[in-house]
C-alpha cells in the first residue's frame, strides 16, 4: 500500500470512529434520564406489513378497480363465458340467416282459359294477382273437360271458362277473402261493365271508384304493433340478467365455501370488494351484449333481413340503458343471497325466490307485446325497479312513452337500486363470514336492524 493510499484511507477512519464515540455517549445520555430506563426495557412493536394489493392496471388502480378486473380476468378466462357467448352468437345468427335462405318467392299463379277472353277480362286478371303480389301465367286448355282435369291434379291454380264462369279446386265460402274470391268477385264487375256497353269514361270512372268515407261516433282502438326489437331486446336482458346474476350468486358463494374471502377481506374492505364483483361482472354482461346487439345489425344490414328493418338508435339504446339498470339493481340482491349460502345445494333454493320477480315481468312483458296494444298494468310494471327492464323497452317498441316518462322511470330505478345497494352490503358484511351453516336471512336482517 503506498504513502498515498494512507493518506486517502486514515482521514476516513478518523471521521468513523468519531461518529461512532459521539452516537456512544448520546445513548448514554438519554439512558441516564426518567423513564429511558422503562422505555429501553420495552420492546418495539414489530413493524406491521402493509396489506398485499390486488395487481391492476390503468383506470382500475383503486382497490374497487382492481377487484372489477380481477372478475373480468376470471370471467374472460373461463370456457362456460366463452362457449355461451359462441352459442349466443350462432343462435342470433340462425334466427338471422335462416328466415332469409328459406323464404320463397311467390309461385306466378296459373290461370287455365277456355274460349276466348276479352281485353277487360284479362286486364282484370293481371290487375289482382298484382294486388295479391302475384304474377298471372295464362294456360290456353280445350275445353272444359281438359281445364277441370288440370284444376283437380294442381297443374293450374283455376279456370275461367269462356270469360263467364271459374273453375277451382275447393267451393269458396260467401265471407272468403282469398285472392280467387276477390278475382271472381273483379271478374263479375268487369263482365257486368263489358255487358252493359258503356263507354270507355264510364268504365274508367267506375273502376276508379271508391268507397265513401266512414265516420264513428266512438273512438276506435288502435291496435298497435310493438317493434321487433323490442322483443328481442326483452328476451336479450332476460336471459343476460338470468345468466349473470347466477354468477354473482355463485362467485360469492364459492370465495365464502374456498375460505378465500377471508384472504381477500385482508387486502380491501367488504364493501370494495362486492362493489368491484358487481362492476366486474357488469362490464362483462354489457360488453357481450354490445357485441352482441352488433353482430346482430351488422348481419342483419349484410343479408338483406327483415327482422330488424327499421331498428331506430333509440330502441337499441333503450335496450342496453336497461340491461344495464336492471344488473345494477338485481346484482346487490343476488350478491347478498350468495353471502348466505354456504354449499352448491343452497344455491338453488336461493335463486329460485328471487328470479320470481324477473320471470313475472317477462312473462307479463311478452303478453303485452303479443297482444298489440300496452295494458294498463304493463304501464305500472314500467315504474317499478324489478320489472322496468322489461316493460319499458316494450312502451319503447309501441311508441306509447314520452322522453321524460322515460327518465322518471330511470331514475326511480336508480334510486331503487341505491336502497338495495346498502341493504345488500348490510347483509354482504354480517354474513360473508360466518361459516358453518347456512345463514338465515332473518337473523342478518334483525342484527342490521338492531
Amino acid at each position: 500500500m503506498s504513502l498515498r493510499d494512507v493518506r486517502f484511507i486514515l482521514p476516513v477512519v478518523v471521521v468513523l470512529a468519531a461518529a461512532v464515540r459521539i452516537r456512544f455517549r448520546l445513548r448514554r445520555r438519554s439512558a441516564g434520564r426518567p423513564g429511558a430506563a422503562r422505555a429501553a426495557r420495552t420492546p418495539r412493536a414489530p413493524r406491521q406489513p402493509r396489506p398485499r394489493r390486488l395487481p391492476g392496471f390503468g383506470p382500475f388502480s383503486s382497490d374497487v378497480g382492481l377487484v372489477a378486473a380481477r372478475e373480468i380476468r376470471e370471467r374472460l378466462r373461463g370456457r362456460i363465458f366463452r362457449i355461451g357467448t359462441v352459442i349466443m352468437l350462432a343462435v342470433v345468427a340462425g334466427a338471422i340467416i335462416i328466415p332469409v335462405l328459406t323464404k320463397s318467392t311467390p309461385q306466378p299463379q296459373r290461370v287455365g282459359v277456355v274460349g276466348s277472353l276479352a281485353a277487360p277480362l284479362h286486364a282484370v286478371v293481371v290487375a289482382s294477382a298484382k294486388t295479391n303480389g302475384t304474377t298471372v301465367q295464362f294456360v290456353p286448355e280445350p275445353d272444359q273437360k281438359a281445364a277441370n282435369d288440370a284444376v283437380r291434379s294442381g297443374n293450374i291454380d283455376l279456370a275461367i271458362v269462356n270469360g263467364q264462369n271459374i273453375v277451382v279446386d275447393k267451393p269458396i265460402d260467401a265471407n272468403d277473402s282469398s285472392g280467387t274470391a276477390q278475382l271472381a268477385m273483379n271478374l263479375g264487375v268487369a263482365a257486368a261493365v263489358q255487358a252493359a256497353h258503356l263507354t270507355p269514361a264510364q268504365s274508367a270512372a267506375l273502376a276508379g271508384a271508391k268507397p265513401l268515407p266512414v265516420s264513428s261516433l266512438q273512438p276506435g282502438a288502435a291496435k298497435k304493433k310493438v317493434h321487433p326489437t323490442s322483443l328481442i331486446g326483452v328476451i336479450l336482458i332476460f336471459v343476460m340478467l338470468t345468466q349473470y346474476n347466477t354468477w354473482t350468486l355463485i362467485g360469492v358463494m364459492e370465495e365464502k365455501a374456498s375460505r378465500v374471502i377471508e384472504v381477500l377481506l385482508a387486502a380491501v374492505r367488504p364493501i370494495q370488494l362486492l362493489t368491484g364483483k358487481v362492476l366486474g361482472i357488469g362490464l362483462v354482461a354489457f360488453a357481450q351484449a354490445f357485441l352482441i346487439v352488433a353482430v346482430a345489425l351488422t348481419l342483419s344490414a349484410a343479408v338483406g333481413s327483415s327482422l330488424l328493418h327499421g331498428t331506430g338508435p333509440l330502441v337499441v339504446v333503450s335496450t342496453l340503458v336497461w340491461l344495464v339498470l336492471g344488473y345494477s339493481f338485481y346484482c346487490w340482491v343476488y350478491a347478498a343471497a350468495g353471502s348466505l349460502a354456504q354449499r352448491q345445494d343452497q344455491v338453488q333454493s336461493l335463486a329460485f325466490p328471487l328470479s320470481i320477480p324477473i320471470i313475472f315481468g317477462y312473462i307479463i312483458s311478452l303478453t303485452a307485446a303479443a297482444s298489440g296494444s300496452p295494458s294498463a298494468l304493463i304501464k305500472v310494471l314500467a315504474y317499478l325497479p324489478p320489472t322496468a327492464p322489461f316493460a319499458m323497452p316494450v312502451l319503447v317498441g309501441f311508441g306509447a312513452i314520452t322522453w321524460w316518462e322515460f327518465l322518471a322511470s330511470v331514475a326511480i330505478s336508480i334510486l331503487g337500486t341505491i336502497a338495495v345497494a346498502r341493504l345488500a352490503t348490510s347483509i354482504y358484511t354480517r354474513a360473508i363470514l360466518r361459516t358453518g351453516r347456512r345463514v338465515r336471512i332473518r337473523e342478518v336482517v334483525s342484527r342490521t336492524a338492531g
